[in-house]
Protein backbone atom coordinates (compact mmCIF):
# COMPACT_ATOMS: atom_id res chain seq x y z
CA UNK A 1 0.00 0.00 0.00
CA UNK A 2 1.27 3.00 -0.87
CA UNK A 3 1.62 6.24 1.80
CA UNK A 4 -0.77 8.17 -0.06
CA UNK A 5 -3.48 5.19 0.24
CA UNK A 6 -2.50 4.70 3.82
CA UNK A 7 -3.09 8.35 4.73
CA UNK A 8 -6.43 7.76 2.84
CA UNK A 9 -7.84 4.73 5.30
CA UNK A 10 -8.14 6.84 8.21
CA UNK A 11 -9.98 9.96 6.23
CA UNK A 12 -12.22 7.65 4.59
CA UNK A 13 -13.00 5.78 8.08
CA UNK A 14 -13.72 9.72 9.68
CA UNK A 15 -16.06 10.70 7.00
CA UNK A 16 -18.09 7.23 7.65
CA UNK A 17 -18.16 8.16 11.46
CA UNK A 18 -19.15 11.26 10.83
CA UNK A 19 -22.66 10.57 9.43
CA UNK A 20 -22.72 7.53 11.98
CA UNK A 21 -21.98 9.71 15.09
CA UNK A 22 -24.78 12.17 13.83
CA UNK A 23 -27.67 9.67 14.07
CA UNK A 24 -26.34 8.41 17.09
CA UNK A 25 -27.32 11.90 18.69
CA UNK A 26 -30.22 12.11 16.35
CA UNK A 27 -31.71 9.00 18.06
CA UNK A 28 -30.66 9.66 21.35
CA UNK A 29 -32.32 13.09 21.05
CA UNK A 30 -35.50 11.74 20.30
CA UNK A 31 -35.92 9.00 22.69
CA UNK A 32 -35.43 12.57 24.94
CA UNK A 33 -38.22 13.95 23.15
CA UNK A 34 -40.13 10.98 23.43
CA UNK A 35 -39.76 10.38 26.92
CA UNK A 36 -40.93 14.13 27.77
CA UNK A 37 -43.54 13.78 25.28
CA UNK A 38 -45.09 10.64 27.20
CA UNK A 39 -43.95 13.19 31.09
CA UNK A 40 -45.74 16.45 29.87
CA UNK A 41 -48.67 14.34 28.56
CA UNK A 42 -49.33 12.96 31.91
CA UNK A 43 -48.21 16.60 34.02
CA UNK A 44 -51.00 17.69 30.85
CA UNK A 45 -53.15 15.17 31.42
CA UNK A 46 -53.01 15.79 35.49
CA UNK A 47 -53.56 19.61 34.70
CA UNK A 48 -56.32 19.50 32.61
CA UNK A 49 -57.99 17.17 35.34
CA UNK A 50 -57.98 19.29 38.16
CA UNK A 51 -58.94 22.48 36.55
CA UNK A 52 -62.08 21.08 35.26
CA UNK A 53 -62.62 19.07 38.16
CA UNK A 54 -62.32 21.70 41.34
CA UNK A 55 -62.70 24.76 39.39
CA UNK A 56 -60.02 28.10 39.44
CA UNK A 57 -59.30 28.76 42.98
CA UNK A 58 -58.68 24.59 44.27
CA UNK A 59 -56.88 24.42 40.68
CA UNK A 60 -54.54 27.41 42.36
CA UNK A 61 -53.81 25.72 45.68
CA UNK A 62 -52.75 22.66 43.66
CA UNK A 63 -50.52 24.73 41.60
CA UNK A 64 -48.54 26.22 44.97
CA UNK A 65 -48.08 22.34 45.31
CA UNK A 66 -47.07 21.92 42.11
CA UNK A 67 -44.53 24.55 42.64
CA UNK A 68 -43.47 23.44 45.43
CA UNK A 69 -42.41 20.53 44.29
CA UNK A 70 -40.66 21.96 41.56
CA UNK A 71 -38.67 23.79 44.33
CA UNK A 72 -37.70 20.08 46.01
CA UNK A 73 -37.16 18.34 42.37
CA UNK A 74 -34.43 21.17 41.33
CA UNK A 75 -32.92 20.32 45.23
CA UNK A 76 -32.50 16.29 44.19
CA UNK A 77 -31.32 17.17 40.28
CA UNK A 78 -28.41 19.81 41.82
CA UNK A 79 -27.01 17.47 44.32
CA UNK A 80 -27.65 13.89 42.54
CA UNK A 81 -28.74 13.87 38.42
CA UNK A 82 -26.68 17.12 37.42
CA UNK A 83 -23.47 15.92 38.65
CA UNK A 84 -24.31 12.45 37.48
CA UNK A 85 -24.98 13.95 34.21
CA UNK A 86 -22.11 15.90 33.78
CA UNK A 87 -19.17 13.15 35.00
CA UNK A 88 -21.07 9.97 34.04
CA UNK A 89 -22.35 10.36 30.80
CA UNK A 90 -20.35 7.20 28.44
CA UNK A 91 -18.52 6.16 31.08
CA UNK A 92 -18.19 2.59 31.14
CA UNK A 93 -21.53 0.25 32.72
CA UNK A 94 -19.19 -0.50 36.04
CA UNK A 95 -19.06 3.03 36.63
CA UNK A 96 -22.20 4.27 35.29
CA UNK A 97 -23.68 1.26 37.85
CA UNK A 98 -22.08 2.81 41.14
CA UNK A 99 -22.89 5.80 40.42
CA UNK A 100 -26.10 5.68 39.41
CA UNK A 101 -26.63 3.69 42.89
CA UNK A 102 -25.23 6.32 44.63
CA UNK A 103 -27.23 9.08 42.80
CA UNK A 104 -30.49 7.84 42.99
CA UNK A 105 -30.25 6.85 46.70
CA UNK A 106 -29.36 10.61 47.24
CA UNK A 107 -32.47 11.44 45.24
CA UNK A 108 -34.32 8.91 47.48
CA UNK A 109 -32.80 10.05 50.65
CA UNK A 110 -33.85 13.86 49.59
CA UNK A 111 -37.14 12.98 49.29
CA UNK A 112 -37.45 11.54 52.48
CA UNK A 113 -36.06 14.09 54.08
CA UNK A 114 -37.91 16.70 52.52
CA UNK A 115 -40.99 15.07 52.66
CA UNK A 116 -41.52 14.40 56.14
CA UNK A 117 -40.92 18.84 56.34
CA UNK A 118 -44.04 19.06 54.09
CA UNK A 119 -45.83 16.58 55.97
CA UNK A 120 -45.14 18.02 58.91
CA UNK A 121 -45.57 22.04 58.20
CA UNK A 122 -49.03 20.50 56.01
CA UNK A 123 -50.72 18.84 59.41
CA UNK A 124 -49.76 21.90 61.63
CA UNK A 125 -51.05 24.20 59.02
CA UNK A 126 -54.42 22.73 58.24
CA UNK A 127 -56.83 23.89 55.59
CA UNK A 128 -57.04 22.92 52.29
CA UNK A 129 -53.56 23.83 51.35
CA UNK A 130 -51.96 22.41 54.09
CA UNK A 131 -53.71 19.18 53.93
CA UNK A 132 -52.17 19.45 49.77
CA UNK A 133 -48.54 20.17 51.26
CA UNK A 134 -49.09 17.05 53.76
CA UNK A 135 -50.02 14.62 50.90
CA UNK A 136 -47.13 16.06 48.89
CA UNK A 137 -44.93 15.58 51.49
CA UNK A 138 -45.77 10.97 51.65
CA UNK A 139 -45.51 11.23 47.71
CA UNK A 140 -41.83 13.12 47.32
CA UNK A 141 -39.94 10.27 48.13
CA UNK A 142 -41.45 8.22 45.08
CA UNK A 143 -41.26 11.73 42.50
CA UNK A 144 -37.64 11.97 43.30
CA UNK A 145 -36.57 8.80 42.90
CA UNK A 146 -38.78 8.68 39.63
CA UNK A 147 -37.06 11.83 37.92
CA UNK A 148 -33.91 10.16 39.02
CA UNK A 149 -33.91 7.52 36.94
CA UNK A 150 -34.80 9.46 33.83
CA UNK A 151 -31.50 11.27 34.08
CA UNK A 152 -29.85 7.59 34.75
CA UNK A 153 -31.09 6.30 31.90
CA UNK A 154 -30.00 9.20 29.27
CA UNK A 155 -26.50 9.04 31.13
CA UNK A 156 -26.02 5.65 29.77
CA UNK A 157 -27.32 6.62 26.85
CA UNK A 158 -30.64 4.56 27.03
CA UNK A 159 -33.46 6.73 27.02
CA UNK A 160 -35.66 4.23 25.33
CA UNK A 161 -36.18 3.07 28.83
CA UNK A 162 -36.61 6.36 30.64
CA UNK A 163 -39.94 6.61 27.76
CA UNK A 164 -40.95 3.11 29.18
CA UNK A 165 -40.70 4.32 32.88
CA UNK A 166 -42.76 7.26 31.98
CA UNK A 167 -45.35 5.74 30.00
CA UNK A 168 -45.54 3.46 33.42
CA UNK A 169 -46.22 6.38 35.13
CA UNK A 170 -48.89 7.54 32.98
CA UNK A 171 -50.78 3.96 32.62
CA UNK A 172 -50.47 4.12 36.53
CA UNK A 173 -52.51 7.52 36.86
CA UNK A 174 -55.43 6.88 34.73
CA UNK A 175 -57.04 4.61 37.72
CA UNK A 176 -55.60 6.86 40.27
CA UNK A 177 -57.30 10.17 38.82
CA UNK A 178 -60.41 8.03 38.38
CA UNK A 179 -60.40 7.60 41.98
CA UNK A 180 -59.06 11.12 43.35
CA UNK A 181 -61.81 12.63 40.94
CA UNK A 182 -64.60 10.84 43.24
CA UNK A 183 -62.62 12.08 46.68
CA UNK A 184 -63.20 15.54 44.90
CA UNK A 185 -60.53 17.06 46.75
CA UNK A 186 -56.89 18.69 45.97
CA UNK A 187 -54.76 16.52 48.46
CA UNK A 188 -56.51 13.41 46.39
CA UNK A 189 -54.97 14.59 43.10
CA UNK A 190 -52.10 15.16 45.19
CA UNK A 191 -51.67 11.48 46.36
CA UNK A 192 -52.98 10.21 42.87
CA UNK A 193 -50.51 12.46 40.67
CA UNK A 194 -47.47 11.18 43.17
CA UNK A 195 -48.43 7.57 44.06
CA UNK A 196 -48.81 6.74 40.25
CA UNK A 197 -45.20 8.12 40.08
CA UNK A 198 -44.01 6.02 43.03
CA UNK A 199 -44.84 3.05 40.87
CA UNK A 200 -42.73 3.96 38.23
CA UNK A 201 -40.12 4.47 40.69
CA UNK A 202 -40.43 1.04 41.87
CA UNK A 203 -40.25 -0.19 38.48
CA UNK A 204 -36.92 1.98 37.34
CA UNK A 205 -35.36 -0.89 39.88
CA UNK A 206 -36.38 -3.25 37.92
CA UNK A 207 -35.38 -1.88 34.84
CA UNK A 208 -32.00 -0.95 35.66
CA UNK A 209 -31.57 -3.71 38.19
CA UNK A 210 -30.11 -1.69 40.23
CA UNK A 211 -31.04 -0.72 44.10
CA UNK A 212 -30.84 2.91 45.57
CA UNK A 213 -28.07 3.16 48.33
CA UNK A 214 -29.32 6.05 50.00
CA UNK A 215 -26.18 5.03 52.57
CA UNK A 216 -23.80 6.25 49.63
CA UNK A 217 -25.40 9.75 50.07
CA UNK A 218 -23.24 11.35 51.96
CA UNK A 219 -19.89 9.89 50.29
CA UNK A 220 -22.01 11.32 46.80
CA UNK A 221 -22.49 14.68 48.16
CA UNK A 222 -18.65 14.82 49.30
CA UNK A 223 -17.22 13.35 45.62
CA UNK A 224 -19.22 16.30 43.73
CA UNK A 225 -19.76 19.24 46.43
CA UNK A 226 -17.72 20.68 43.71
CA UNK A 227 -20.76 20.36 40.80
CA UNK A 228 -23.53 19.21 43.68
CA UNK A 229 -23.78 22.82 45.33
CA UNK A 230 -23.31 25.20 43.21
CA UNK A 231 -25.84 23.13 41.03
CA UNK A 232 -27.72 22.68 44.20
CA UNK A 233 -28.22 27.16 44.36
CA UNK A 234 -28.30 27.57 40.54
CA UNK A 235 -31.31 25.19 40.33
CA UNK A 236 -33.59 26.60 43.36
CA UNK A 237 -32.96 29.25 41.83
CA UNK A 238 -34.63 28.76 38.83
CA UNK A 239 -37.43 26.77 41.20
CA UNK A 240 -37.70 29.20 43.56
CA UNK A 241 -37.94 31.92 41.28
CA UNK A 242 -40.89 30.65 39.98
CA UNK A 243 -42.29 29.90 43.70
CA UNK A 244 -41.75 33.27 45.16
CA UNK A 245 -43.62 34.39 41.43
CA UNK A 246 -46.41 32.01 42.05
CA UNK A 247 -46.39 33.18 45.73
CA UNK A 248 -46.28 37.17 44.99
CA UNK A 249 -48.61 36.76 42.41
CA UNK A 250 -51.33 35.27 44.33
CA UNK A 251 -50.80 37.91 47.12
CA UNK A 252 -50.81 40.85 44.89
CA UNK A 253 -53.62 39.76 42.76
CA UNK A 254 -54.71 36.75 44.29
CA UNK A 255 -54.71 32.79 44.08
CA UNK A 256 -57.43 32.87 41.20
CA UNK A 257 -54.00 34.52 39.03
CA UNK A 258 -51.73 31.20 40.13
CA UNK A 259 -54.27 29.28 38.05
CA UNK A 260 -54.23 31.40 35.10
CA UNK A 261 -50.60 31.30 34.77
CA UNK A 262 -50.64 27.95 34.79
CA UNK A 263 -53.69 27.29 32.65
CA UNK A 264 -51.30 29.41 30.23
CA UNK A 265 -48.31 26.56 30.85
CA UNK A 266 -50.48 23.98 29.81
CA UNK A 267 -51.51 25.59 26.72
CA UNK A 268 -47.71 25.99 25.72
CA UNK A 269 -47.37 22.19 27.49
CA UNK A 270 -46.92 20.50 24.06
CA UNK A 271 -43.85 23.26 23.04
CA UNK A 272 -42.73 22.64 26.67
CA UNK A 273 -42.43 18.97 26.37
CA UNK A 274 -40.01 19.50 23.49
CA UNK A 275 -37.58 22.14 25.57
CA UNK A 276 -37.72 19.80 28.39
CA UNK A 277 -37.22 16.40 26.58
CA UNK A 278 -33.92 18.01 24.93
CA UNK A 279 -33.20 19.15 28.09
CA UNK A 280 -32.86 15.63 29.70
CA UNK A 281 -29.89 15.34 26.70
CA UNK A 282 -28.61 18.43 25.76
CA UNK A 283 -26.04 18.28 28.65
CA UNK A 284 -25.04 14.64 27.76
CA UNK A 285 -24.81 15.72 24.35
CA UNK A 286 -22.62 18.08 25.05
CA UNK A 287 -20.09 16.59 26.86
CA UNK A 288 -19.92 14.31 24.81
CA UNK A 289 -19.15 16.59 21.91
CA UNK A 290 -16.57 18.00 24.34
CA UNK A 291 -14.70 14.89 24.77
CA UNK A 292 -14.72 14.34 20.66
CA UNK A 293 -14.41 17.98 19.43
CA UNK A 294 -14.30 20.75 21.43
CA UNK A 295 -14.03 22.72 18.74
CA UNK A 296 -18.06 22.40 17.47
CA UNK A 297 -19.62 23.10 21.37
CA UNK A 298 -20.40 27.06 20.49
CA UNK A 299 -22.14 25.63 17.14
CA UNK A 300 -23.99 22.81 18.98
CA UNK A 301 -25.62 25.17 21.53
CA UNK A 302 -26.31 27.78 19.14
CA UNK A 303 -28.48 25.54 17.42
CA UNK A 304 -29.73 24.30 20.07
CA UNK A 305 -30.98 27.59 20.98
CA UNK A 306 -32.15 29.10 18.03
CA UNK A 307 -34.08 25.97 17.10
CA UNK A 308 -36.11 26.05 20.75
CA UNK A 309 -36.66 30.24 20.53
CA UNK A 310 -38.28 29.37 17.28
CA UNK A 311 -39.68 27.15 17.60
CA UNK A 312 -41.45 29.01 20.78
CA UNK A 313 -43.07 31.60 18.77
CA UNK A 314 -44.48 29.18 16.09
CA UNK A 315 -46.20 27.22 18.94
CA UNK A 316 -47.37 30.82 20.56
CA UNK A 317 -48.40 31.78 17.20
CA UNK A 318 -50.54 29.14 16.49
CA UNK A 319 -51.79 29.21 20.12
CA UNK A 320 -53.93 32.19 19.06
CA UNK A 321 -56.19 30.76 16.33
CA UNK A 322 -57.95 28.30 18.81
CA UNK A 323 -61.35 28.97 18.55
CA UNK A 324 -63.10 29.87 22.32
CA UNK A 325 -64.97 26.88 22.15
CA UNK A 326 -61.98 24.57 22.18
CA UNK A 327 -59.62 26.56 25.20
CA UNK A 328 -63.15 26.22 26.92
CA UNK A 329 -63.92 22.44 26.36
CA UNK A 330 -59.70 21.97 27.59
CA UNK A 331 -59.58 24.80 30.85
CA UNK A 332 -62.86 25.40 31.25
CA UNK A 333 -63.11 28.14 33.13
CA UNK A 334 -59.37 28.83 33.13
CA UNK A 335 -59.63 29.56 29.39
CA UNK A 336 -60.49 33.07 29.19
CA UNK A 337 -58.15 34.80 31.42
CA UNK A 338 -54.98 32.20 30.27
CA UNK A 339 -56.01 33.30 26.55
CA UNK A 340 -54.78 36.91 27.18
CA UNK A 341 -51.35 35.47 28.21
CA UNK A 342 -50.69 33.53 25.20
CA UNK A 343 -48.50 36.25 23.60
CA UNK A 344 -46.54 37.10 26.72
CA UNK A 345 -46.07 33.49 27.92
CA UNK A 346 -44.85 32.36 23.96
CA UNK A 347 -42.45 35.08 24.10
CA UNK A 348 -41.14 34.46 27.89
CA UNK A 349 -40.54 30.54 26.81
CA UNK A 350 -38.30 31.98 23.70
CA UNK A 351 -36.53 34.13 25.46
CA UNK A 352 -35.60 30.96 28.03
CA UNK A 353 -34.78 28.51 24.73
CA UNK A 354 -32.27 31.31 23.60
CA UNK A 355 -30.27 30.52 26.69
CA UNK A 356 -30.62 26.84 26.94
CA UNK A 357 -27.73 26.31 24.06
CA UNK A 358 -25.41 28.38 26.17
CA UNK A 359 -26.46 26.71 29.68
CA UNK A 360 -25.60 23.13 28.55
CA UNK A 361 -22.78 24.11 27.37
CA UNK A 362 -21.61 25.96 30.54
CA UNK A 363 -22.62 22.43 32.07
CA UNK A 364 -20.65 20.35 29.63
CA UNK A 365 -17.67 22.63 30.48
CA UNK A 366 -18.37 22.24 34.47
CA UNK A 367 -18.41 26.25 34.31
CA UNK A 368 -19.76 25.69 37.76
CA UNK A 369 -19.13 29.17 38.69
CA UNK A 370 -20.05 30.88 35.56
CA UNK A 371 -23.63 29.05 35.35
CA UNK A 372 -24.53 30.05 39.37
CA UNK A 373 -23.66 33.39 38.11
CA UNK A 374 -26.14 33.41 35.12
CA UNK A 375 -28.93 31.79 37.50
CA UNK A 376 -28.98 33.56 40.45
CA UNK A 377 -29.07 36.68 37.38
CA UNK A 378 -31.61 35.04 35.80
CA UNK A 379 -33.59 34.03 38.85
CA UNK A 380 -33.64 37.89 40.09
CA UNK A 381 -34.85 39.16 36.47
CA UNK A 382 -37.85 37.14 36.85
CA UNK A 383 -38.86 37.19 40.28
CA UNK A 384 -38.30 41.45 39.77
CA UNK A 385 -40.57 41.37 36.28
CA UNK A 386 -42.76 39.01 37.16
CA UNK A 387 -43.83 40.72 40.86
CA UNK A 388 -43.54 44.30 39.02
CA UNK A 389 -45.39 43.35 36.25
CA UNK A 390 -48.12 41.91 38.49
CA UNK A 391 -48.01 45.33 41.01
CA UNK A 392 -48.00 47.42 37.40
CA UNK A 393 -50.75 45.46 35.38
CA UNK A 394 -51.99 42.61 37.08
CA UNK A 395 -51.86 38.92 35.95
CA UNK A 396 -50.96 40.24 31.59
CA UNK A 397 -48.43 42.64 33.76
CA UNK A 398 -46.60 40.01 35.59
CA UNK A 399 -46.43 37.65 31.96
CA UNK A 400 -45.02 40.54 29.65
CA UNK A 401 -42.68 41.32 32.92
CA UNK A 402 -41.11 37.65 32.39
CA UNK A 403 -40.60 37.64 28.93
CA UNK A 404 -38.38 40.90 28.96
CA UNK A 405 -36.98 39.11 32.00
CA UNK A 406 -35.93 35.98 30.78
CA UNK A 407 -34.24 37.65 27.26
CA UNK A 408 -32.23 39.50 29.87
CA UNK A 409 -31.22 36.34 31.29
CA UNK A 410 -30.36 34.64 28.23
CA UNK A 411 -27.77 37.83 26.72
CA UNK A 412 -25.86 36.85 30.16
CA UNK A 413 -25.74 33.24 29.64
CA UNK A 414 -24.10 33.64 25.82
CA UNK A 415 -21.78 36.15 27.54
CA UNK A 416 -20.19 33.93 30.13
CA UNK A 417 -20.42 30.87 27.55
CA UNK A 418 -18.55 32.85 25.20
CA UNK A 419 -15.84 33.51 28.05
CA UNK A 420 -15.66 29.51 29.16
CA UNK A 421 -15.01 28.61 25.54
CA UNK A 422 -12.52 30.80 25.84
CA UNK A 423 -10.77 29.74 28.67
CA UNK A 424 -10.77 26.23 28.27
CA UNK A 425 -7.86 24.02 27.32
CA UNK A 426 -8.50 20.30 25.75
CA UNK A 427 -6.59 17.48 27.76
CA UNK A 428 -3.97 15.71 26.03
CA UNK A 429 -5.23 13.25 23.23
CA UNK A 430 -4.14 10.87 25.29
CA UNK A 431 -5.85 11.44 28.14
CA UNK A 432 -9.50 12.20 26.35
CA UNK A 433 -11.98 9.33 26.85
CA UNK A 434 -14.01 7.94 24.01
CA UNK A 435 -17.34 6.98 25.10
Amino acid sequence: MTTEEEQAVPAARARHARPTAWRAVAGRLSWGLADQAASSLTNFAVGIYVARSLGLTAFGVFSLAWVTYGVVLSVSRGIATDPLVVRFSGVPEPSWREASARATGTALGTGLALGALSLGVGLAAGGRLGFAFAGLGLVLPGLLLQDAWRFTFFAAGDGRKAFVNDLAWGIALVPALVLAARVGSVTAFVLAWGGSAGAAAAYGCLQSRIRPRVTGLRTWLREHRDLGYRYLVENVGVSGAAQLRAYGLGAIVGVGAVGVVRGAELLLGPFLAVVMGLSLVTVAEAARVLRQAPGRLGTFCLWLSLGQAVAALLWGAALLFVPDGLGELVLGDVWPAASELIVPAALGVAGVGLGIGAASGLRALAAARRSLRCQLFASACYVGGGLGGAALGGTVGSAWGVAAATVCGSAVWWWQMRSALREYHPPPISKVRTP
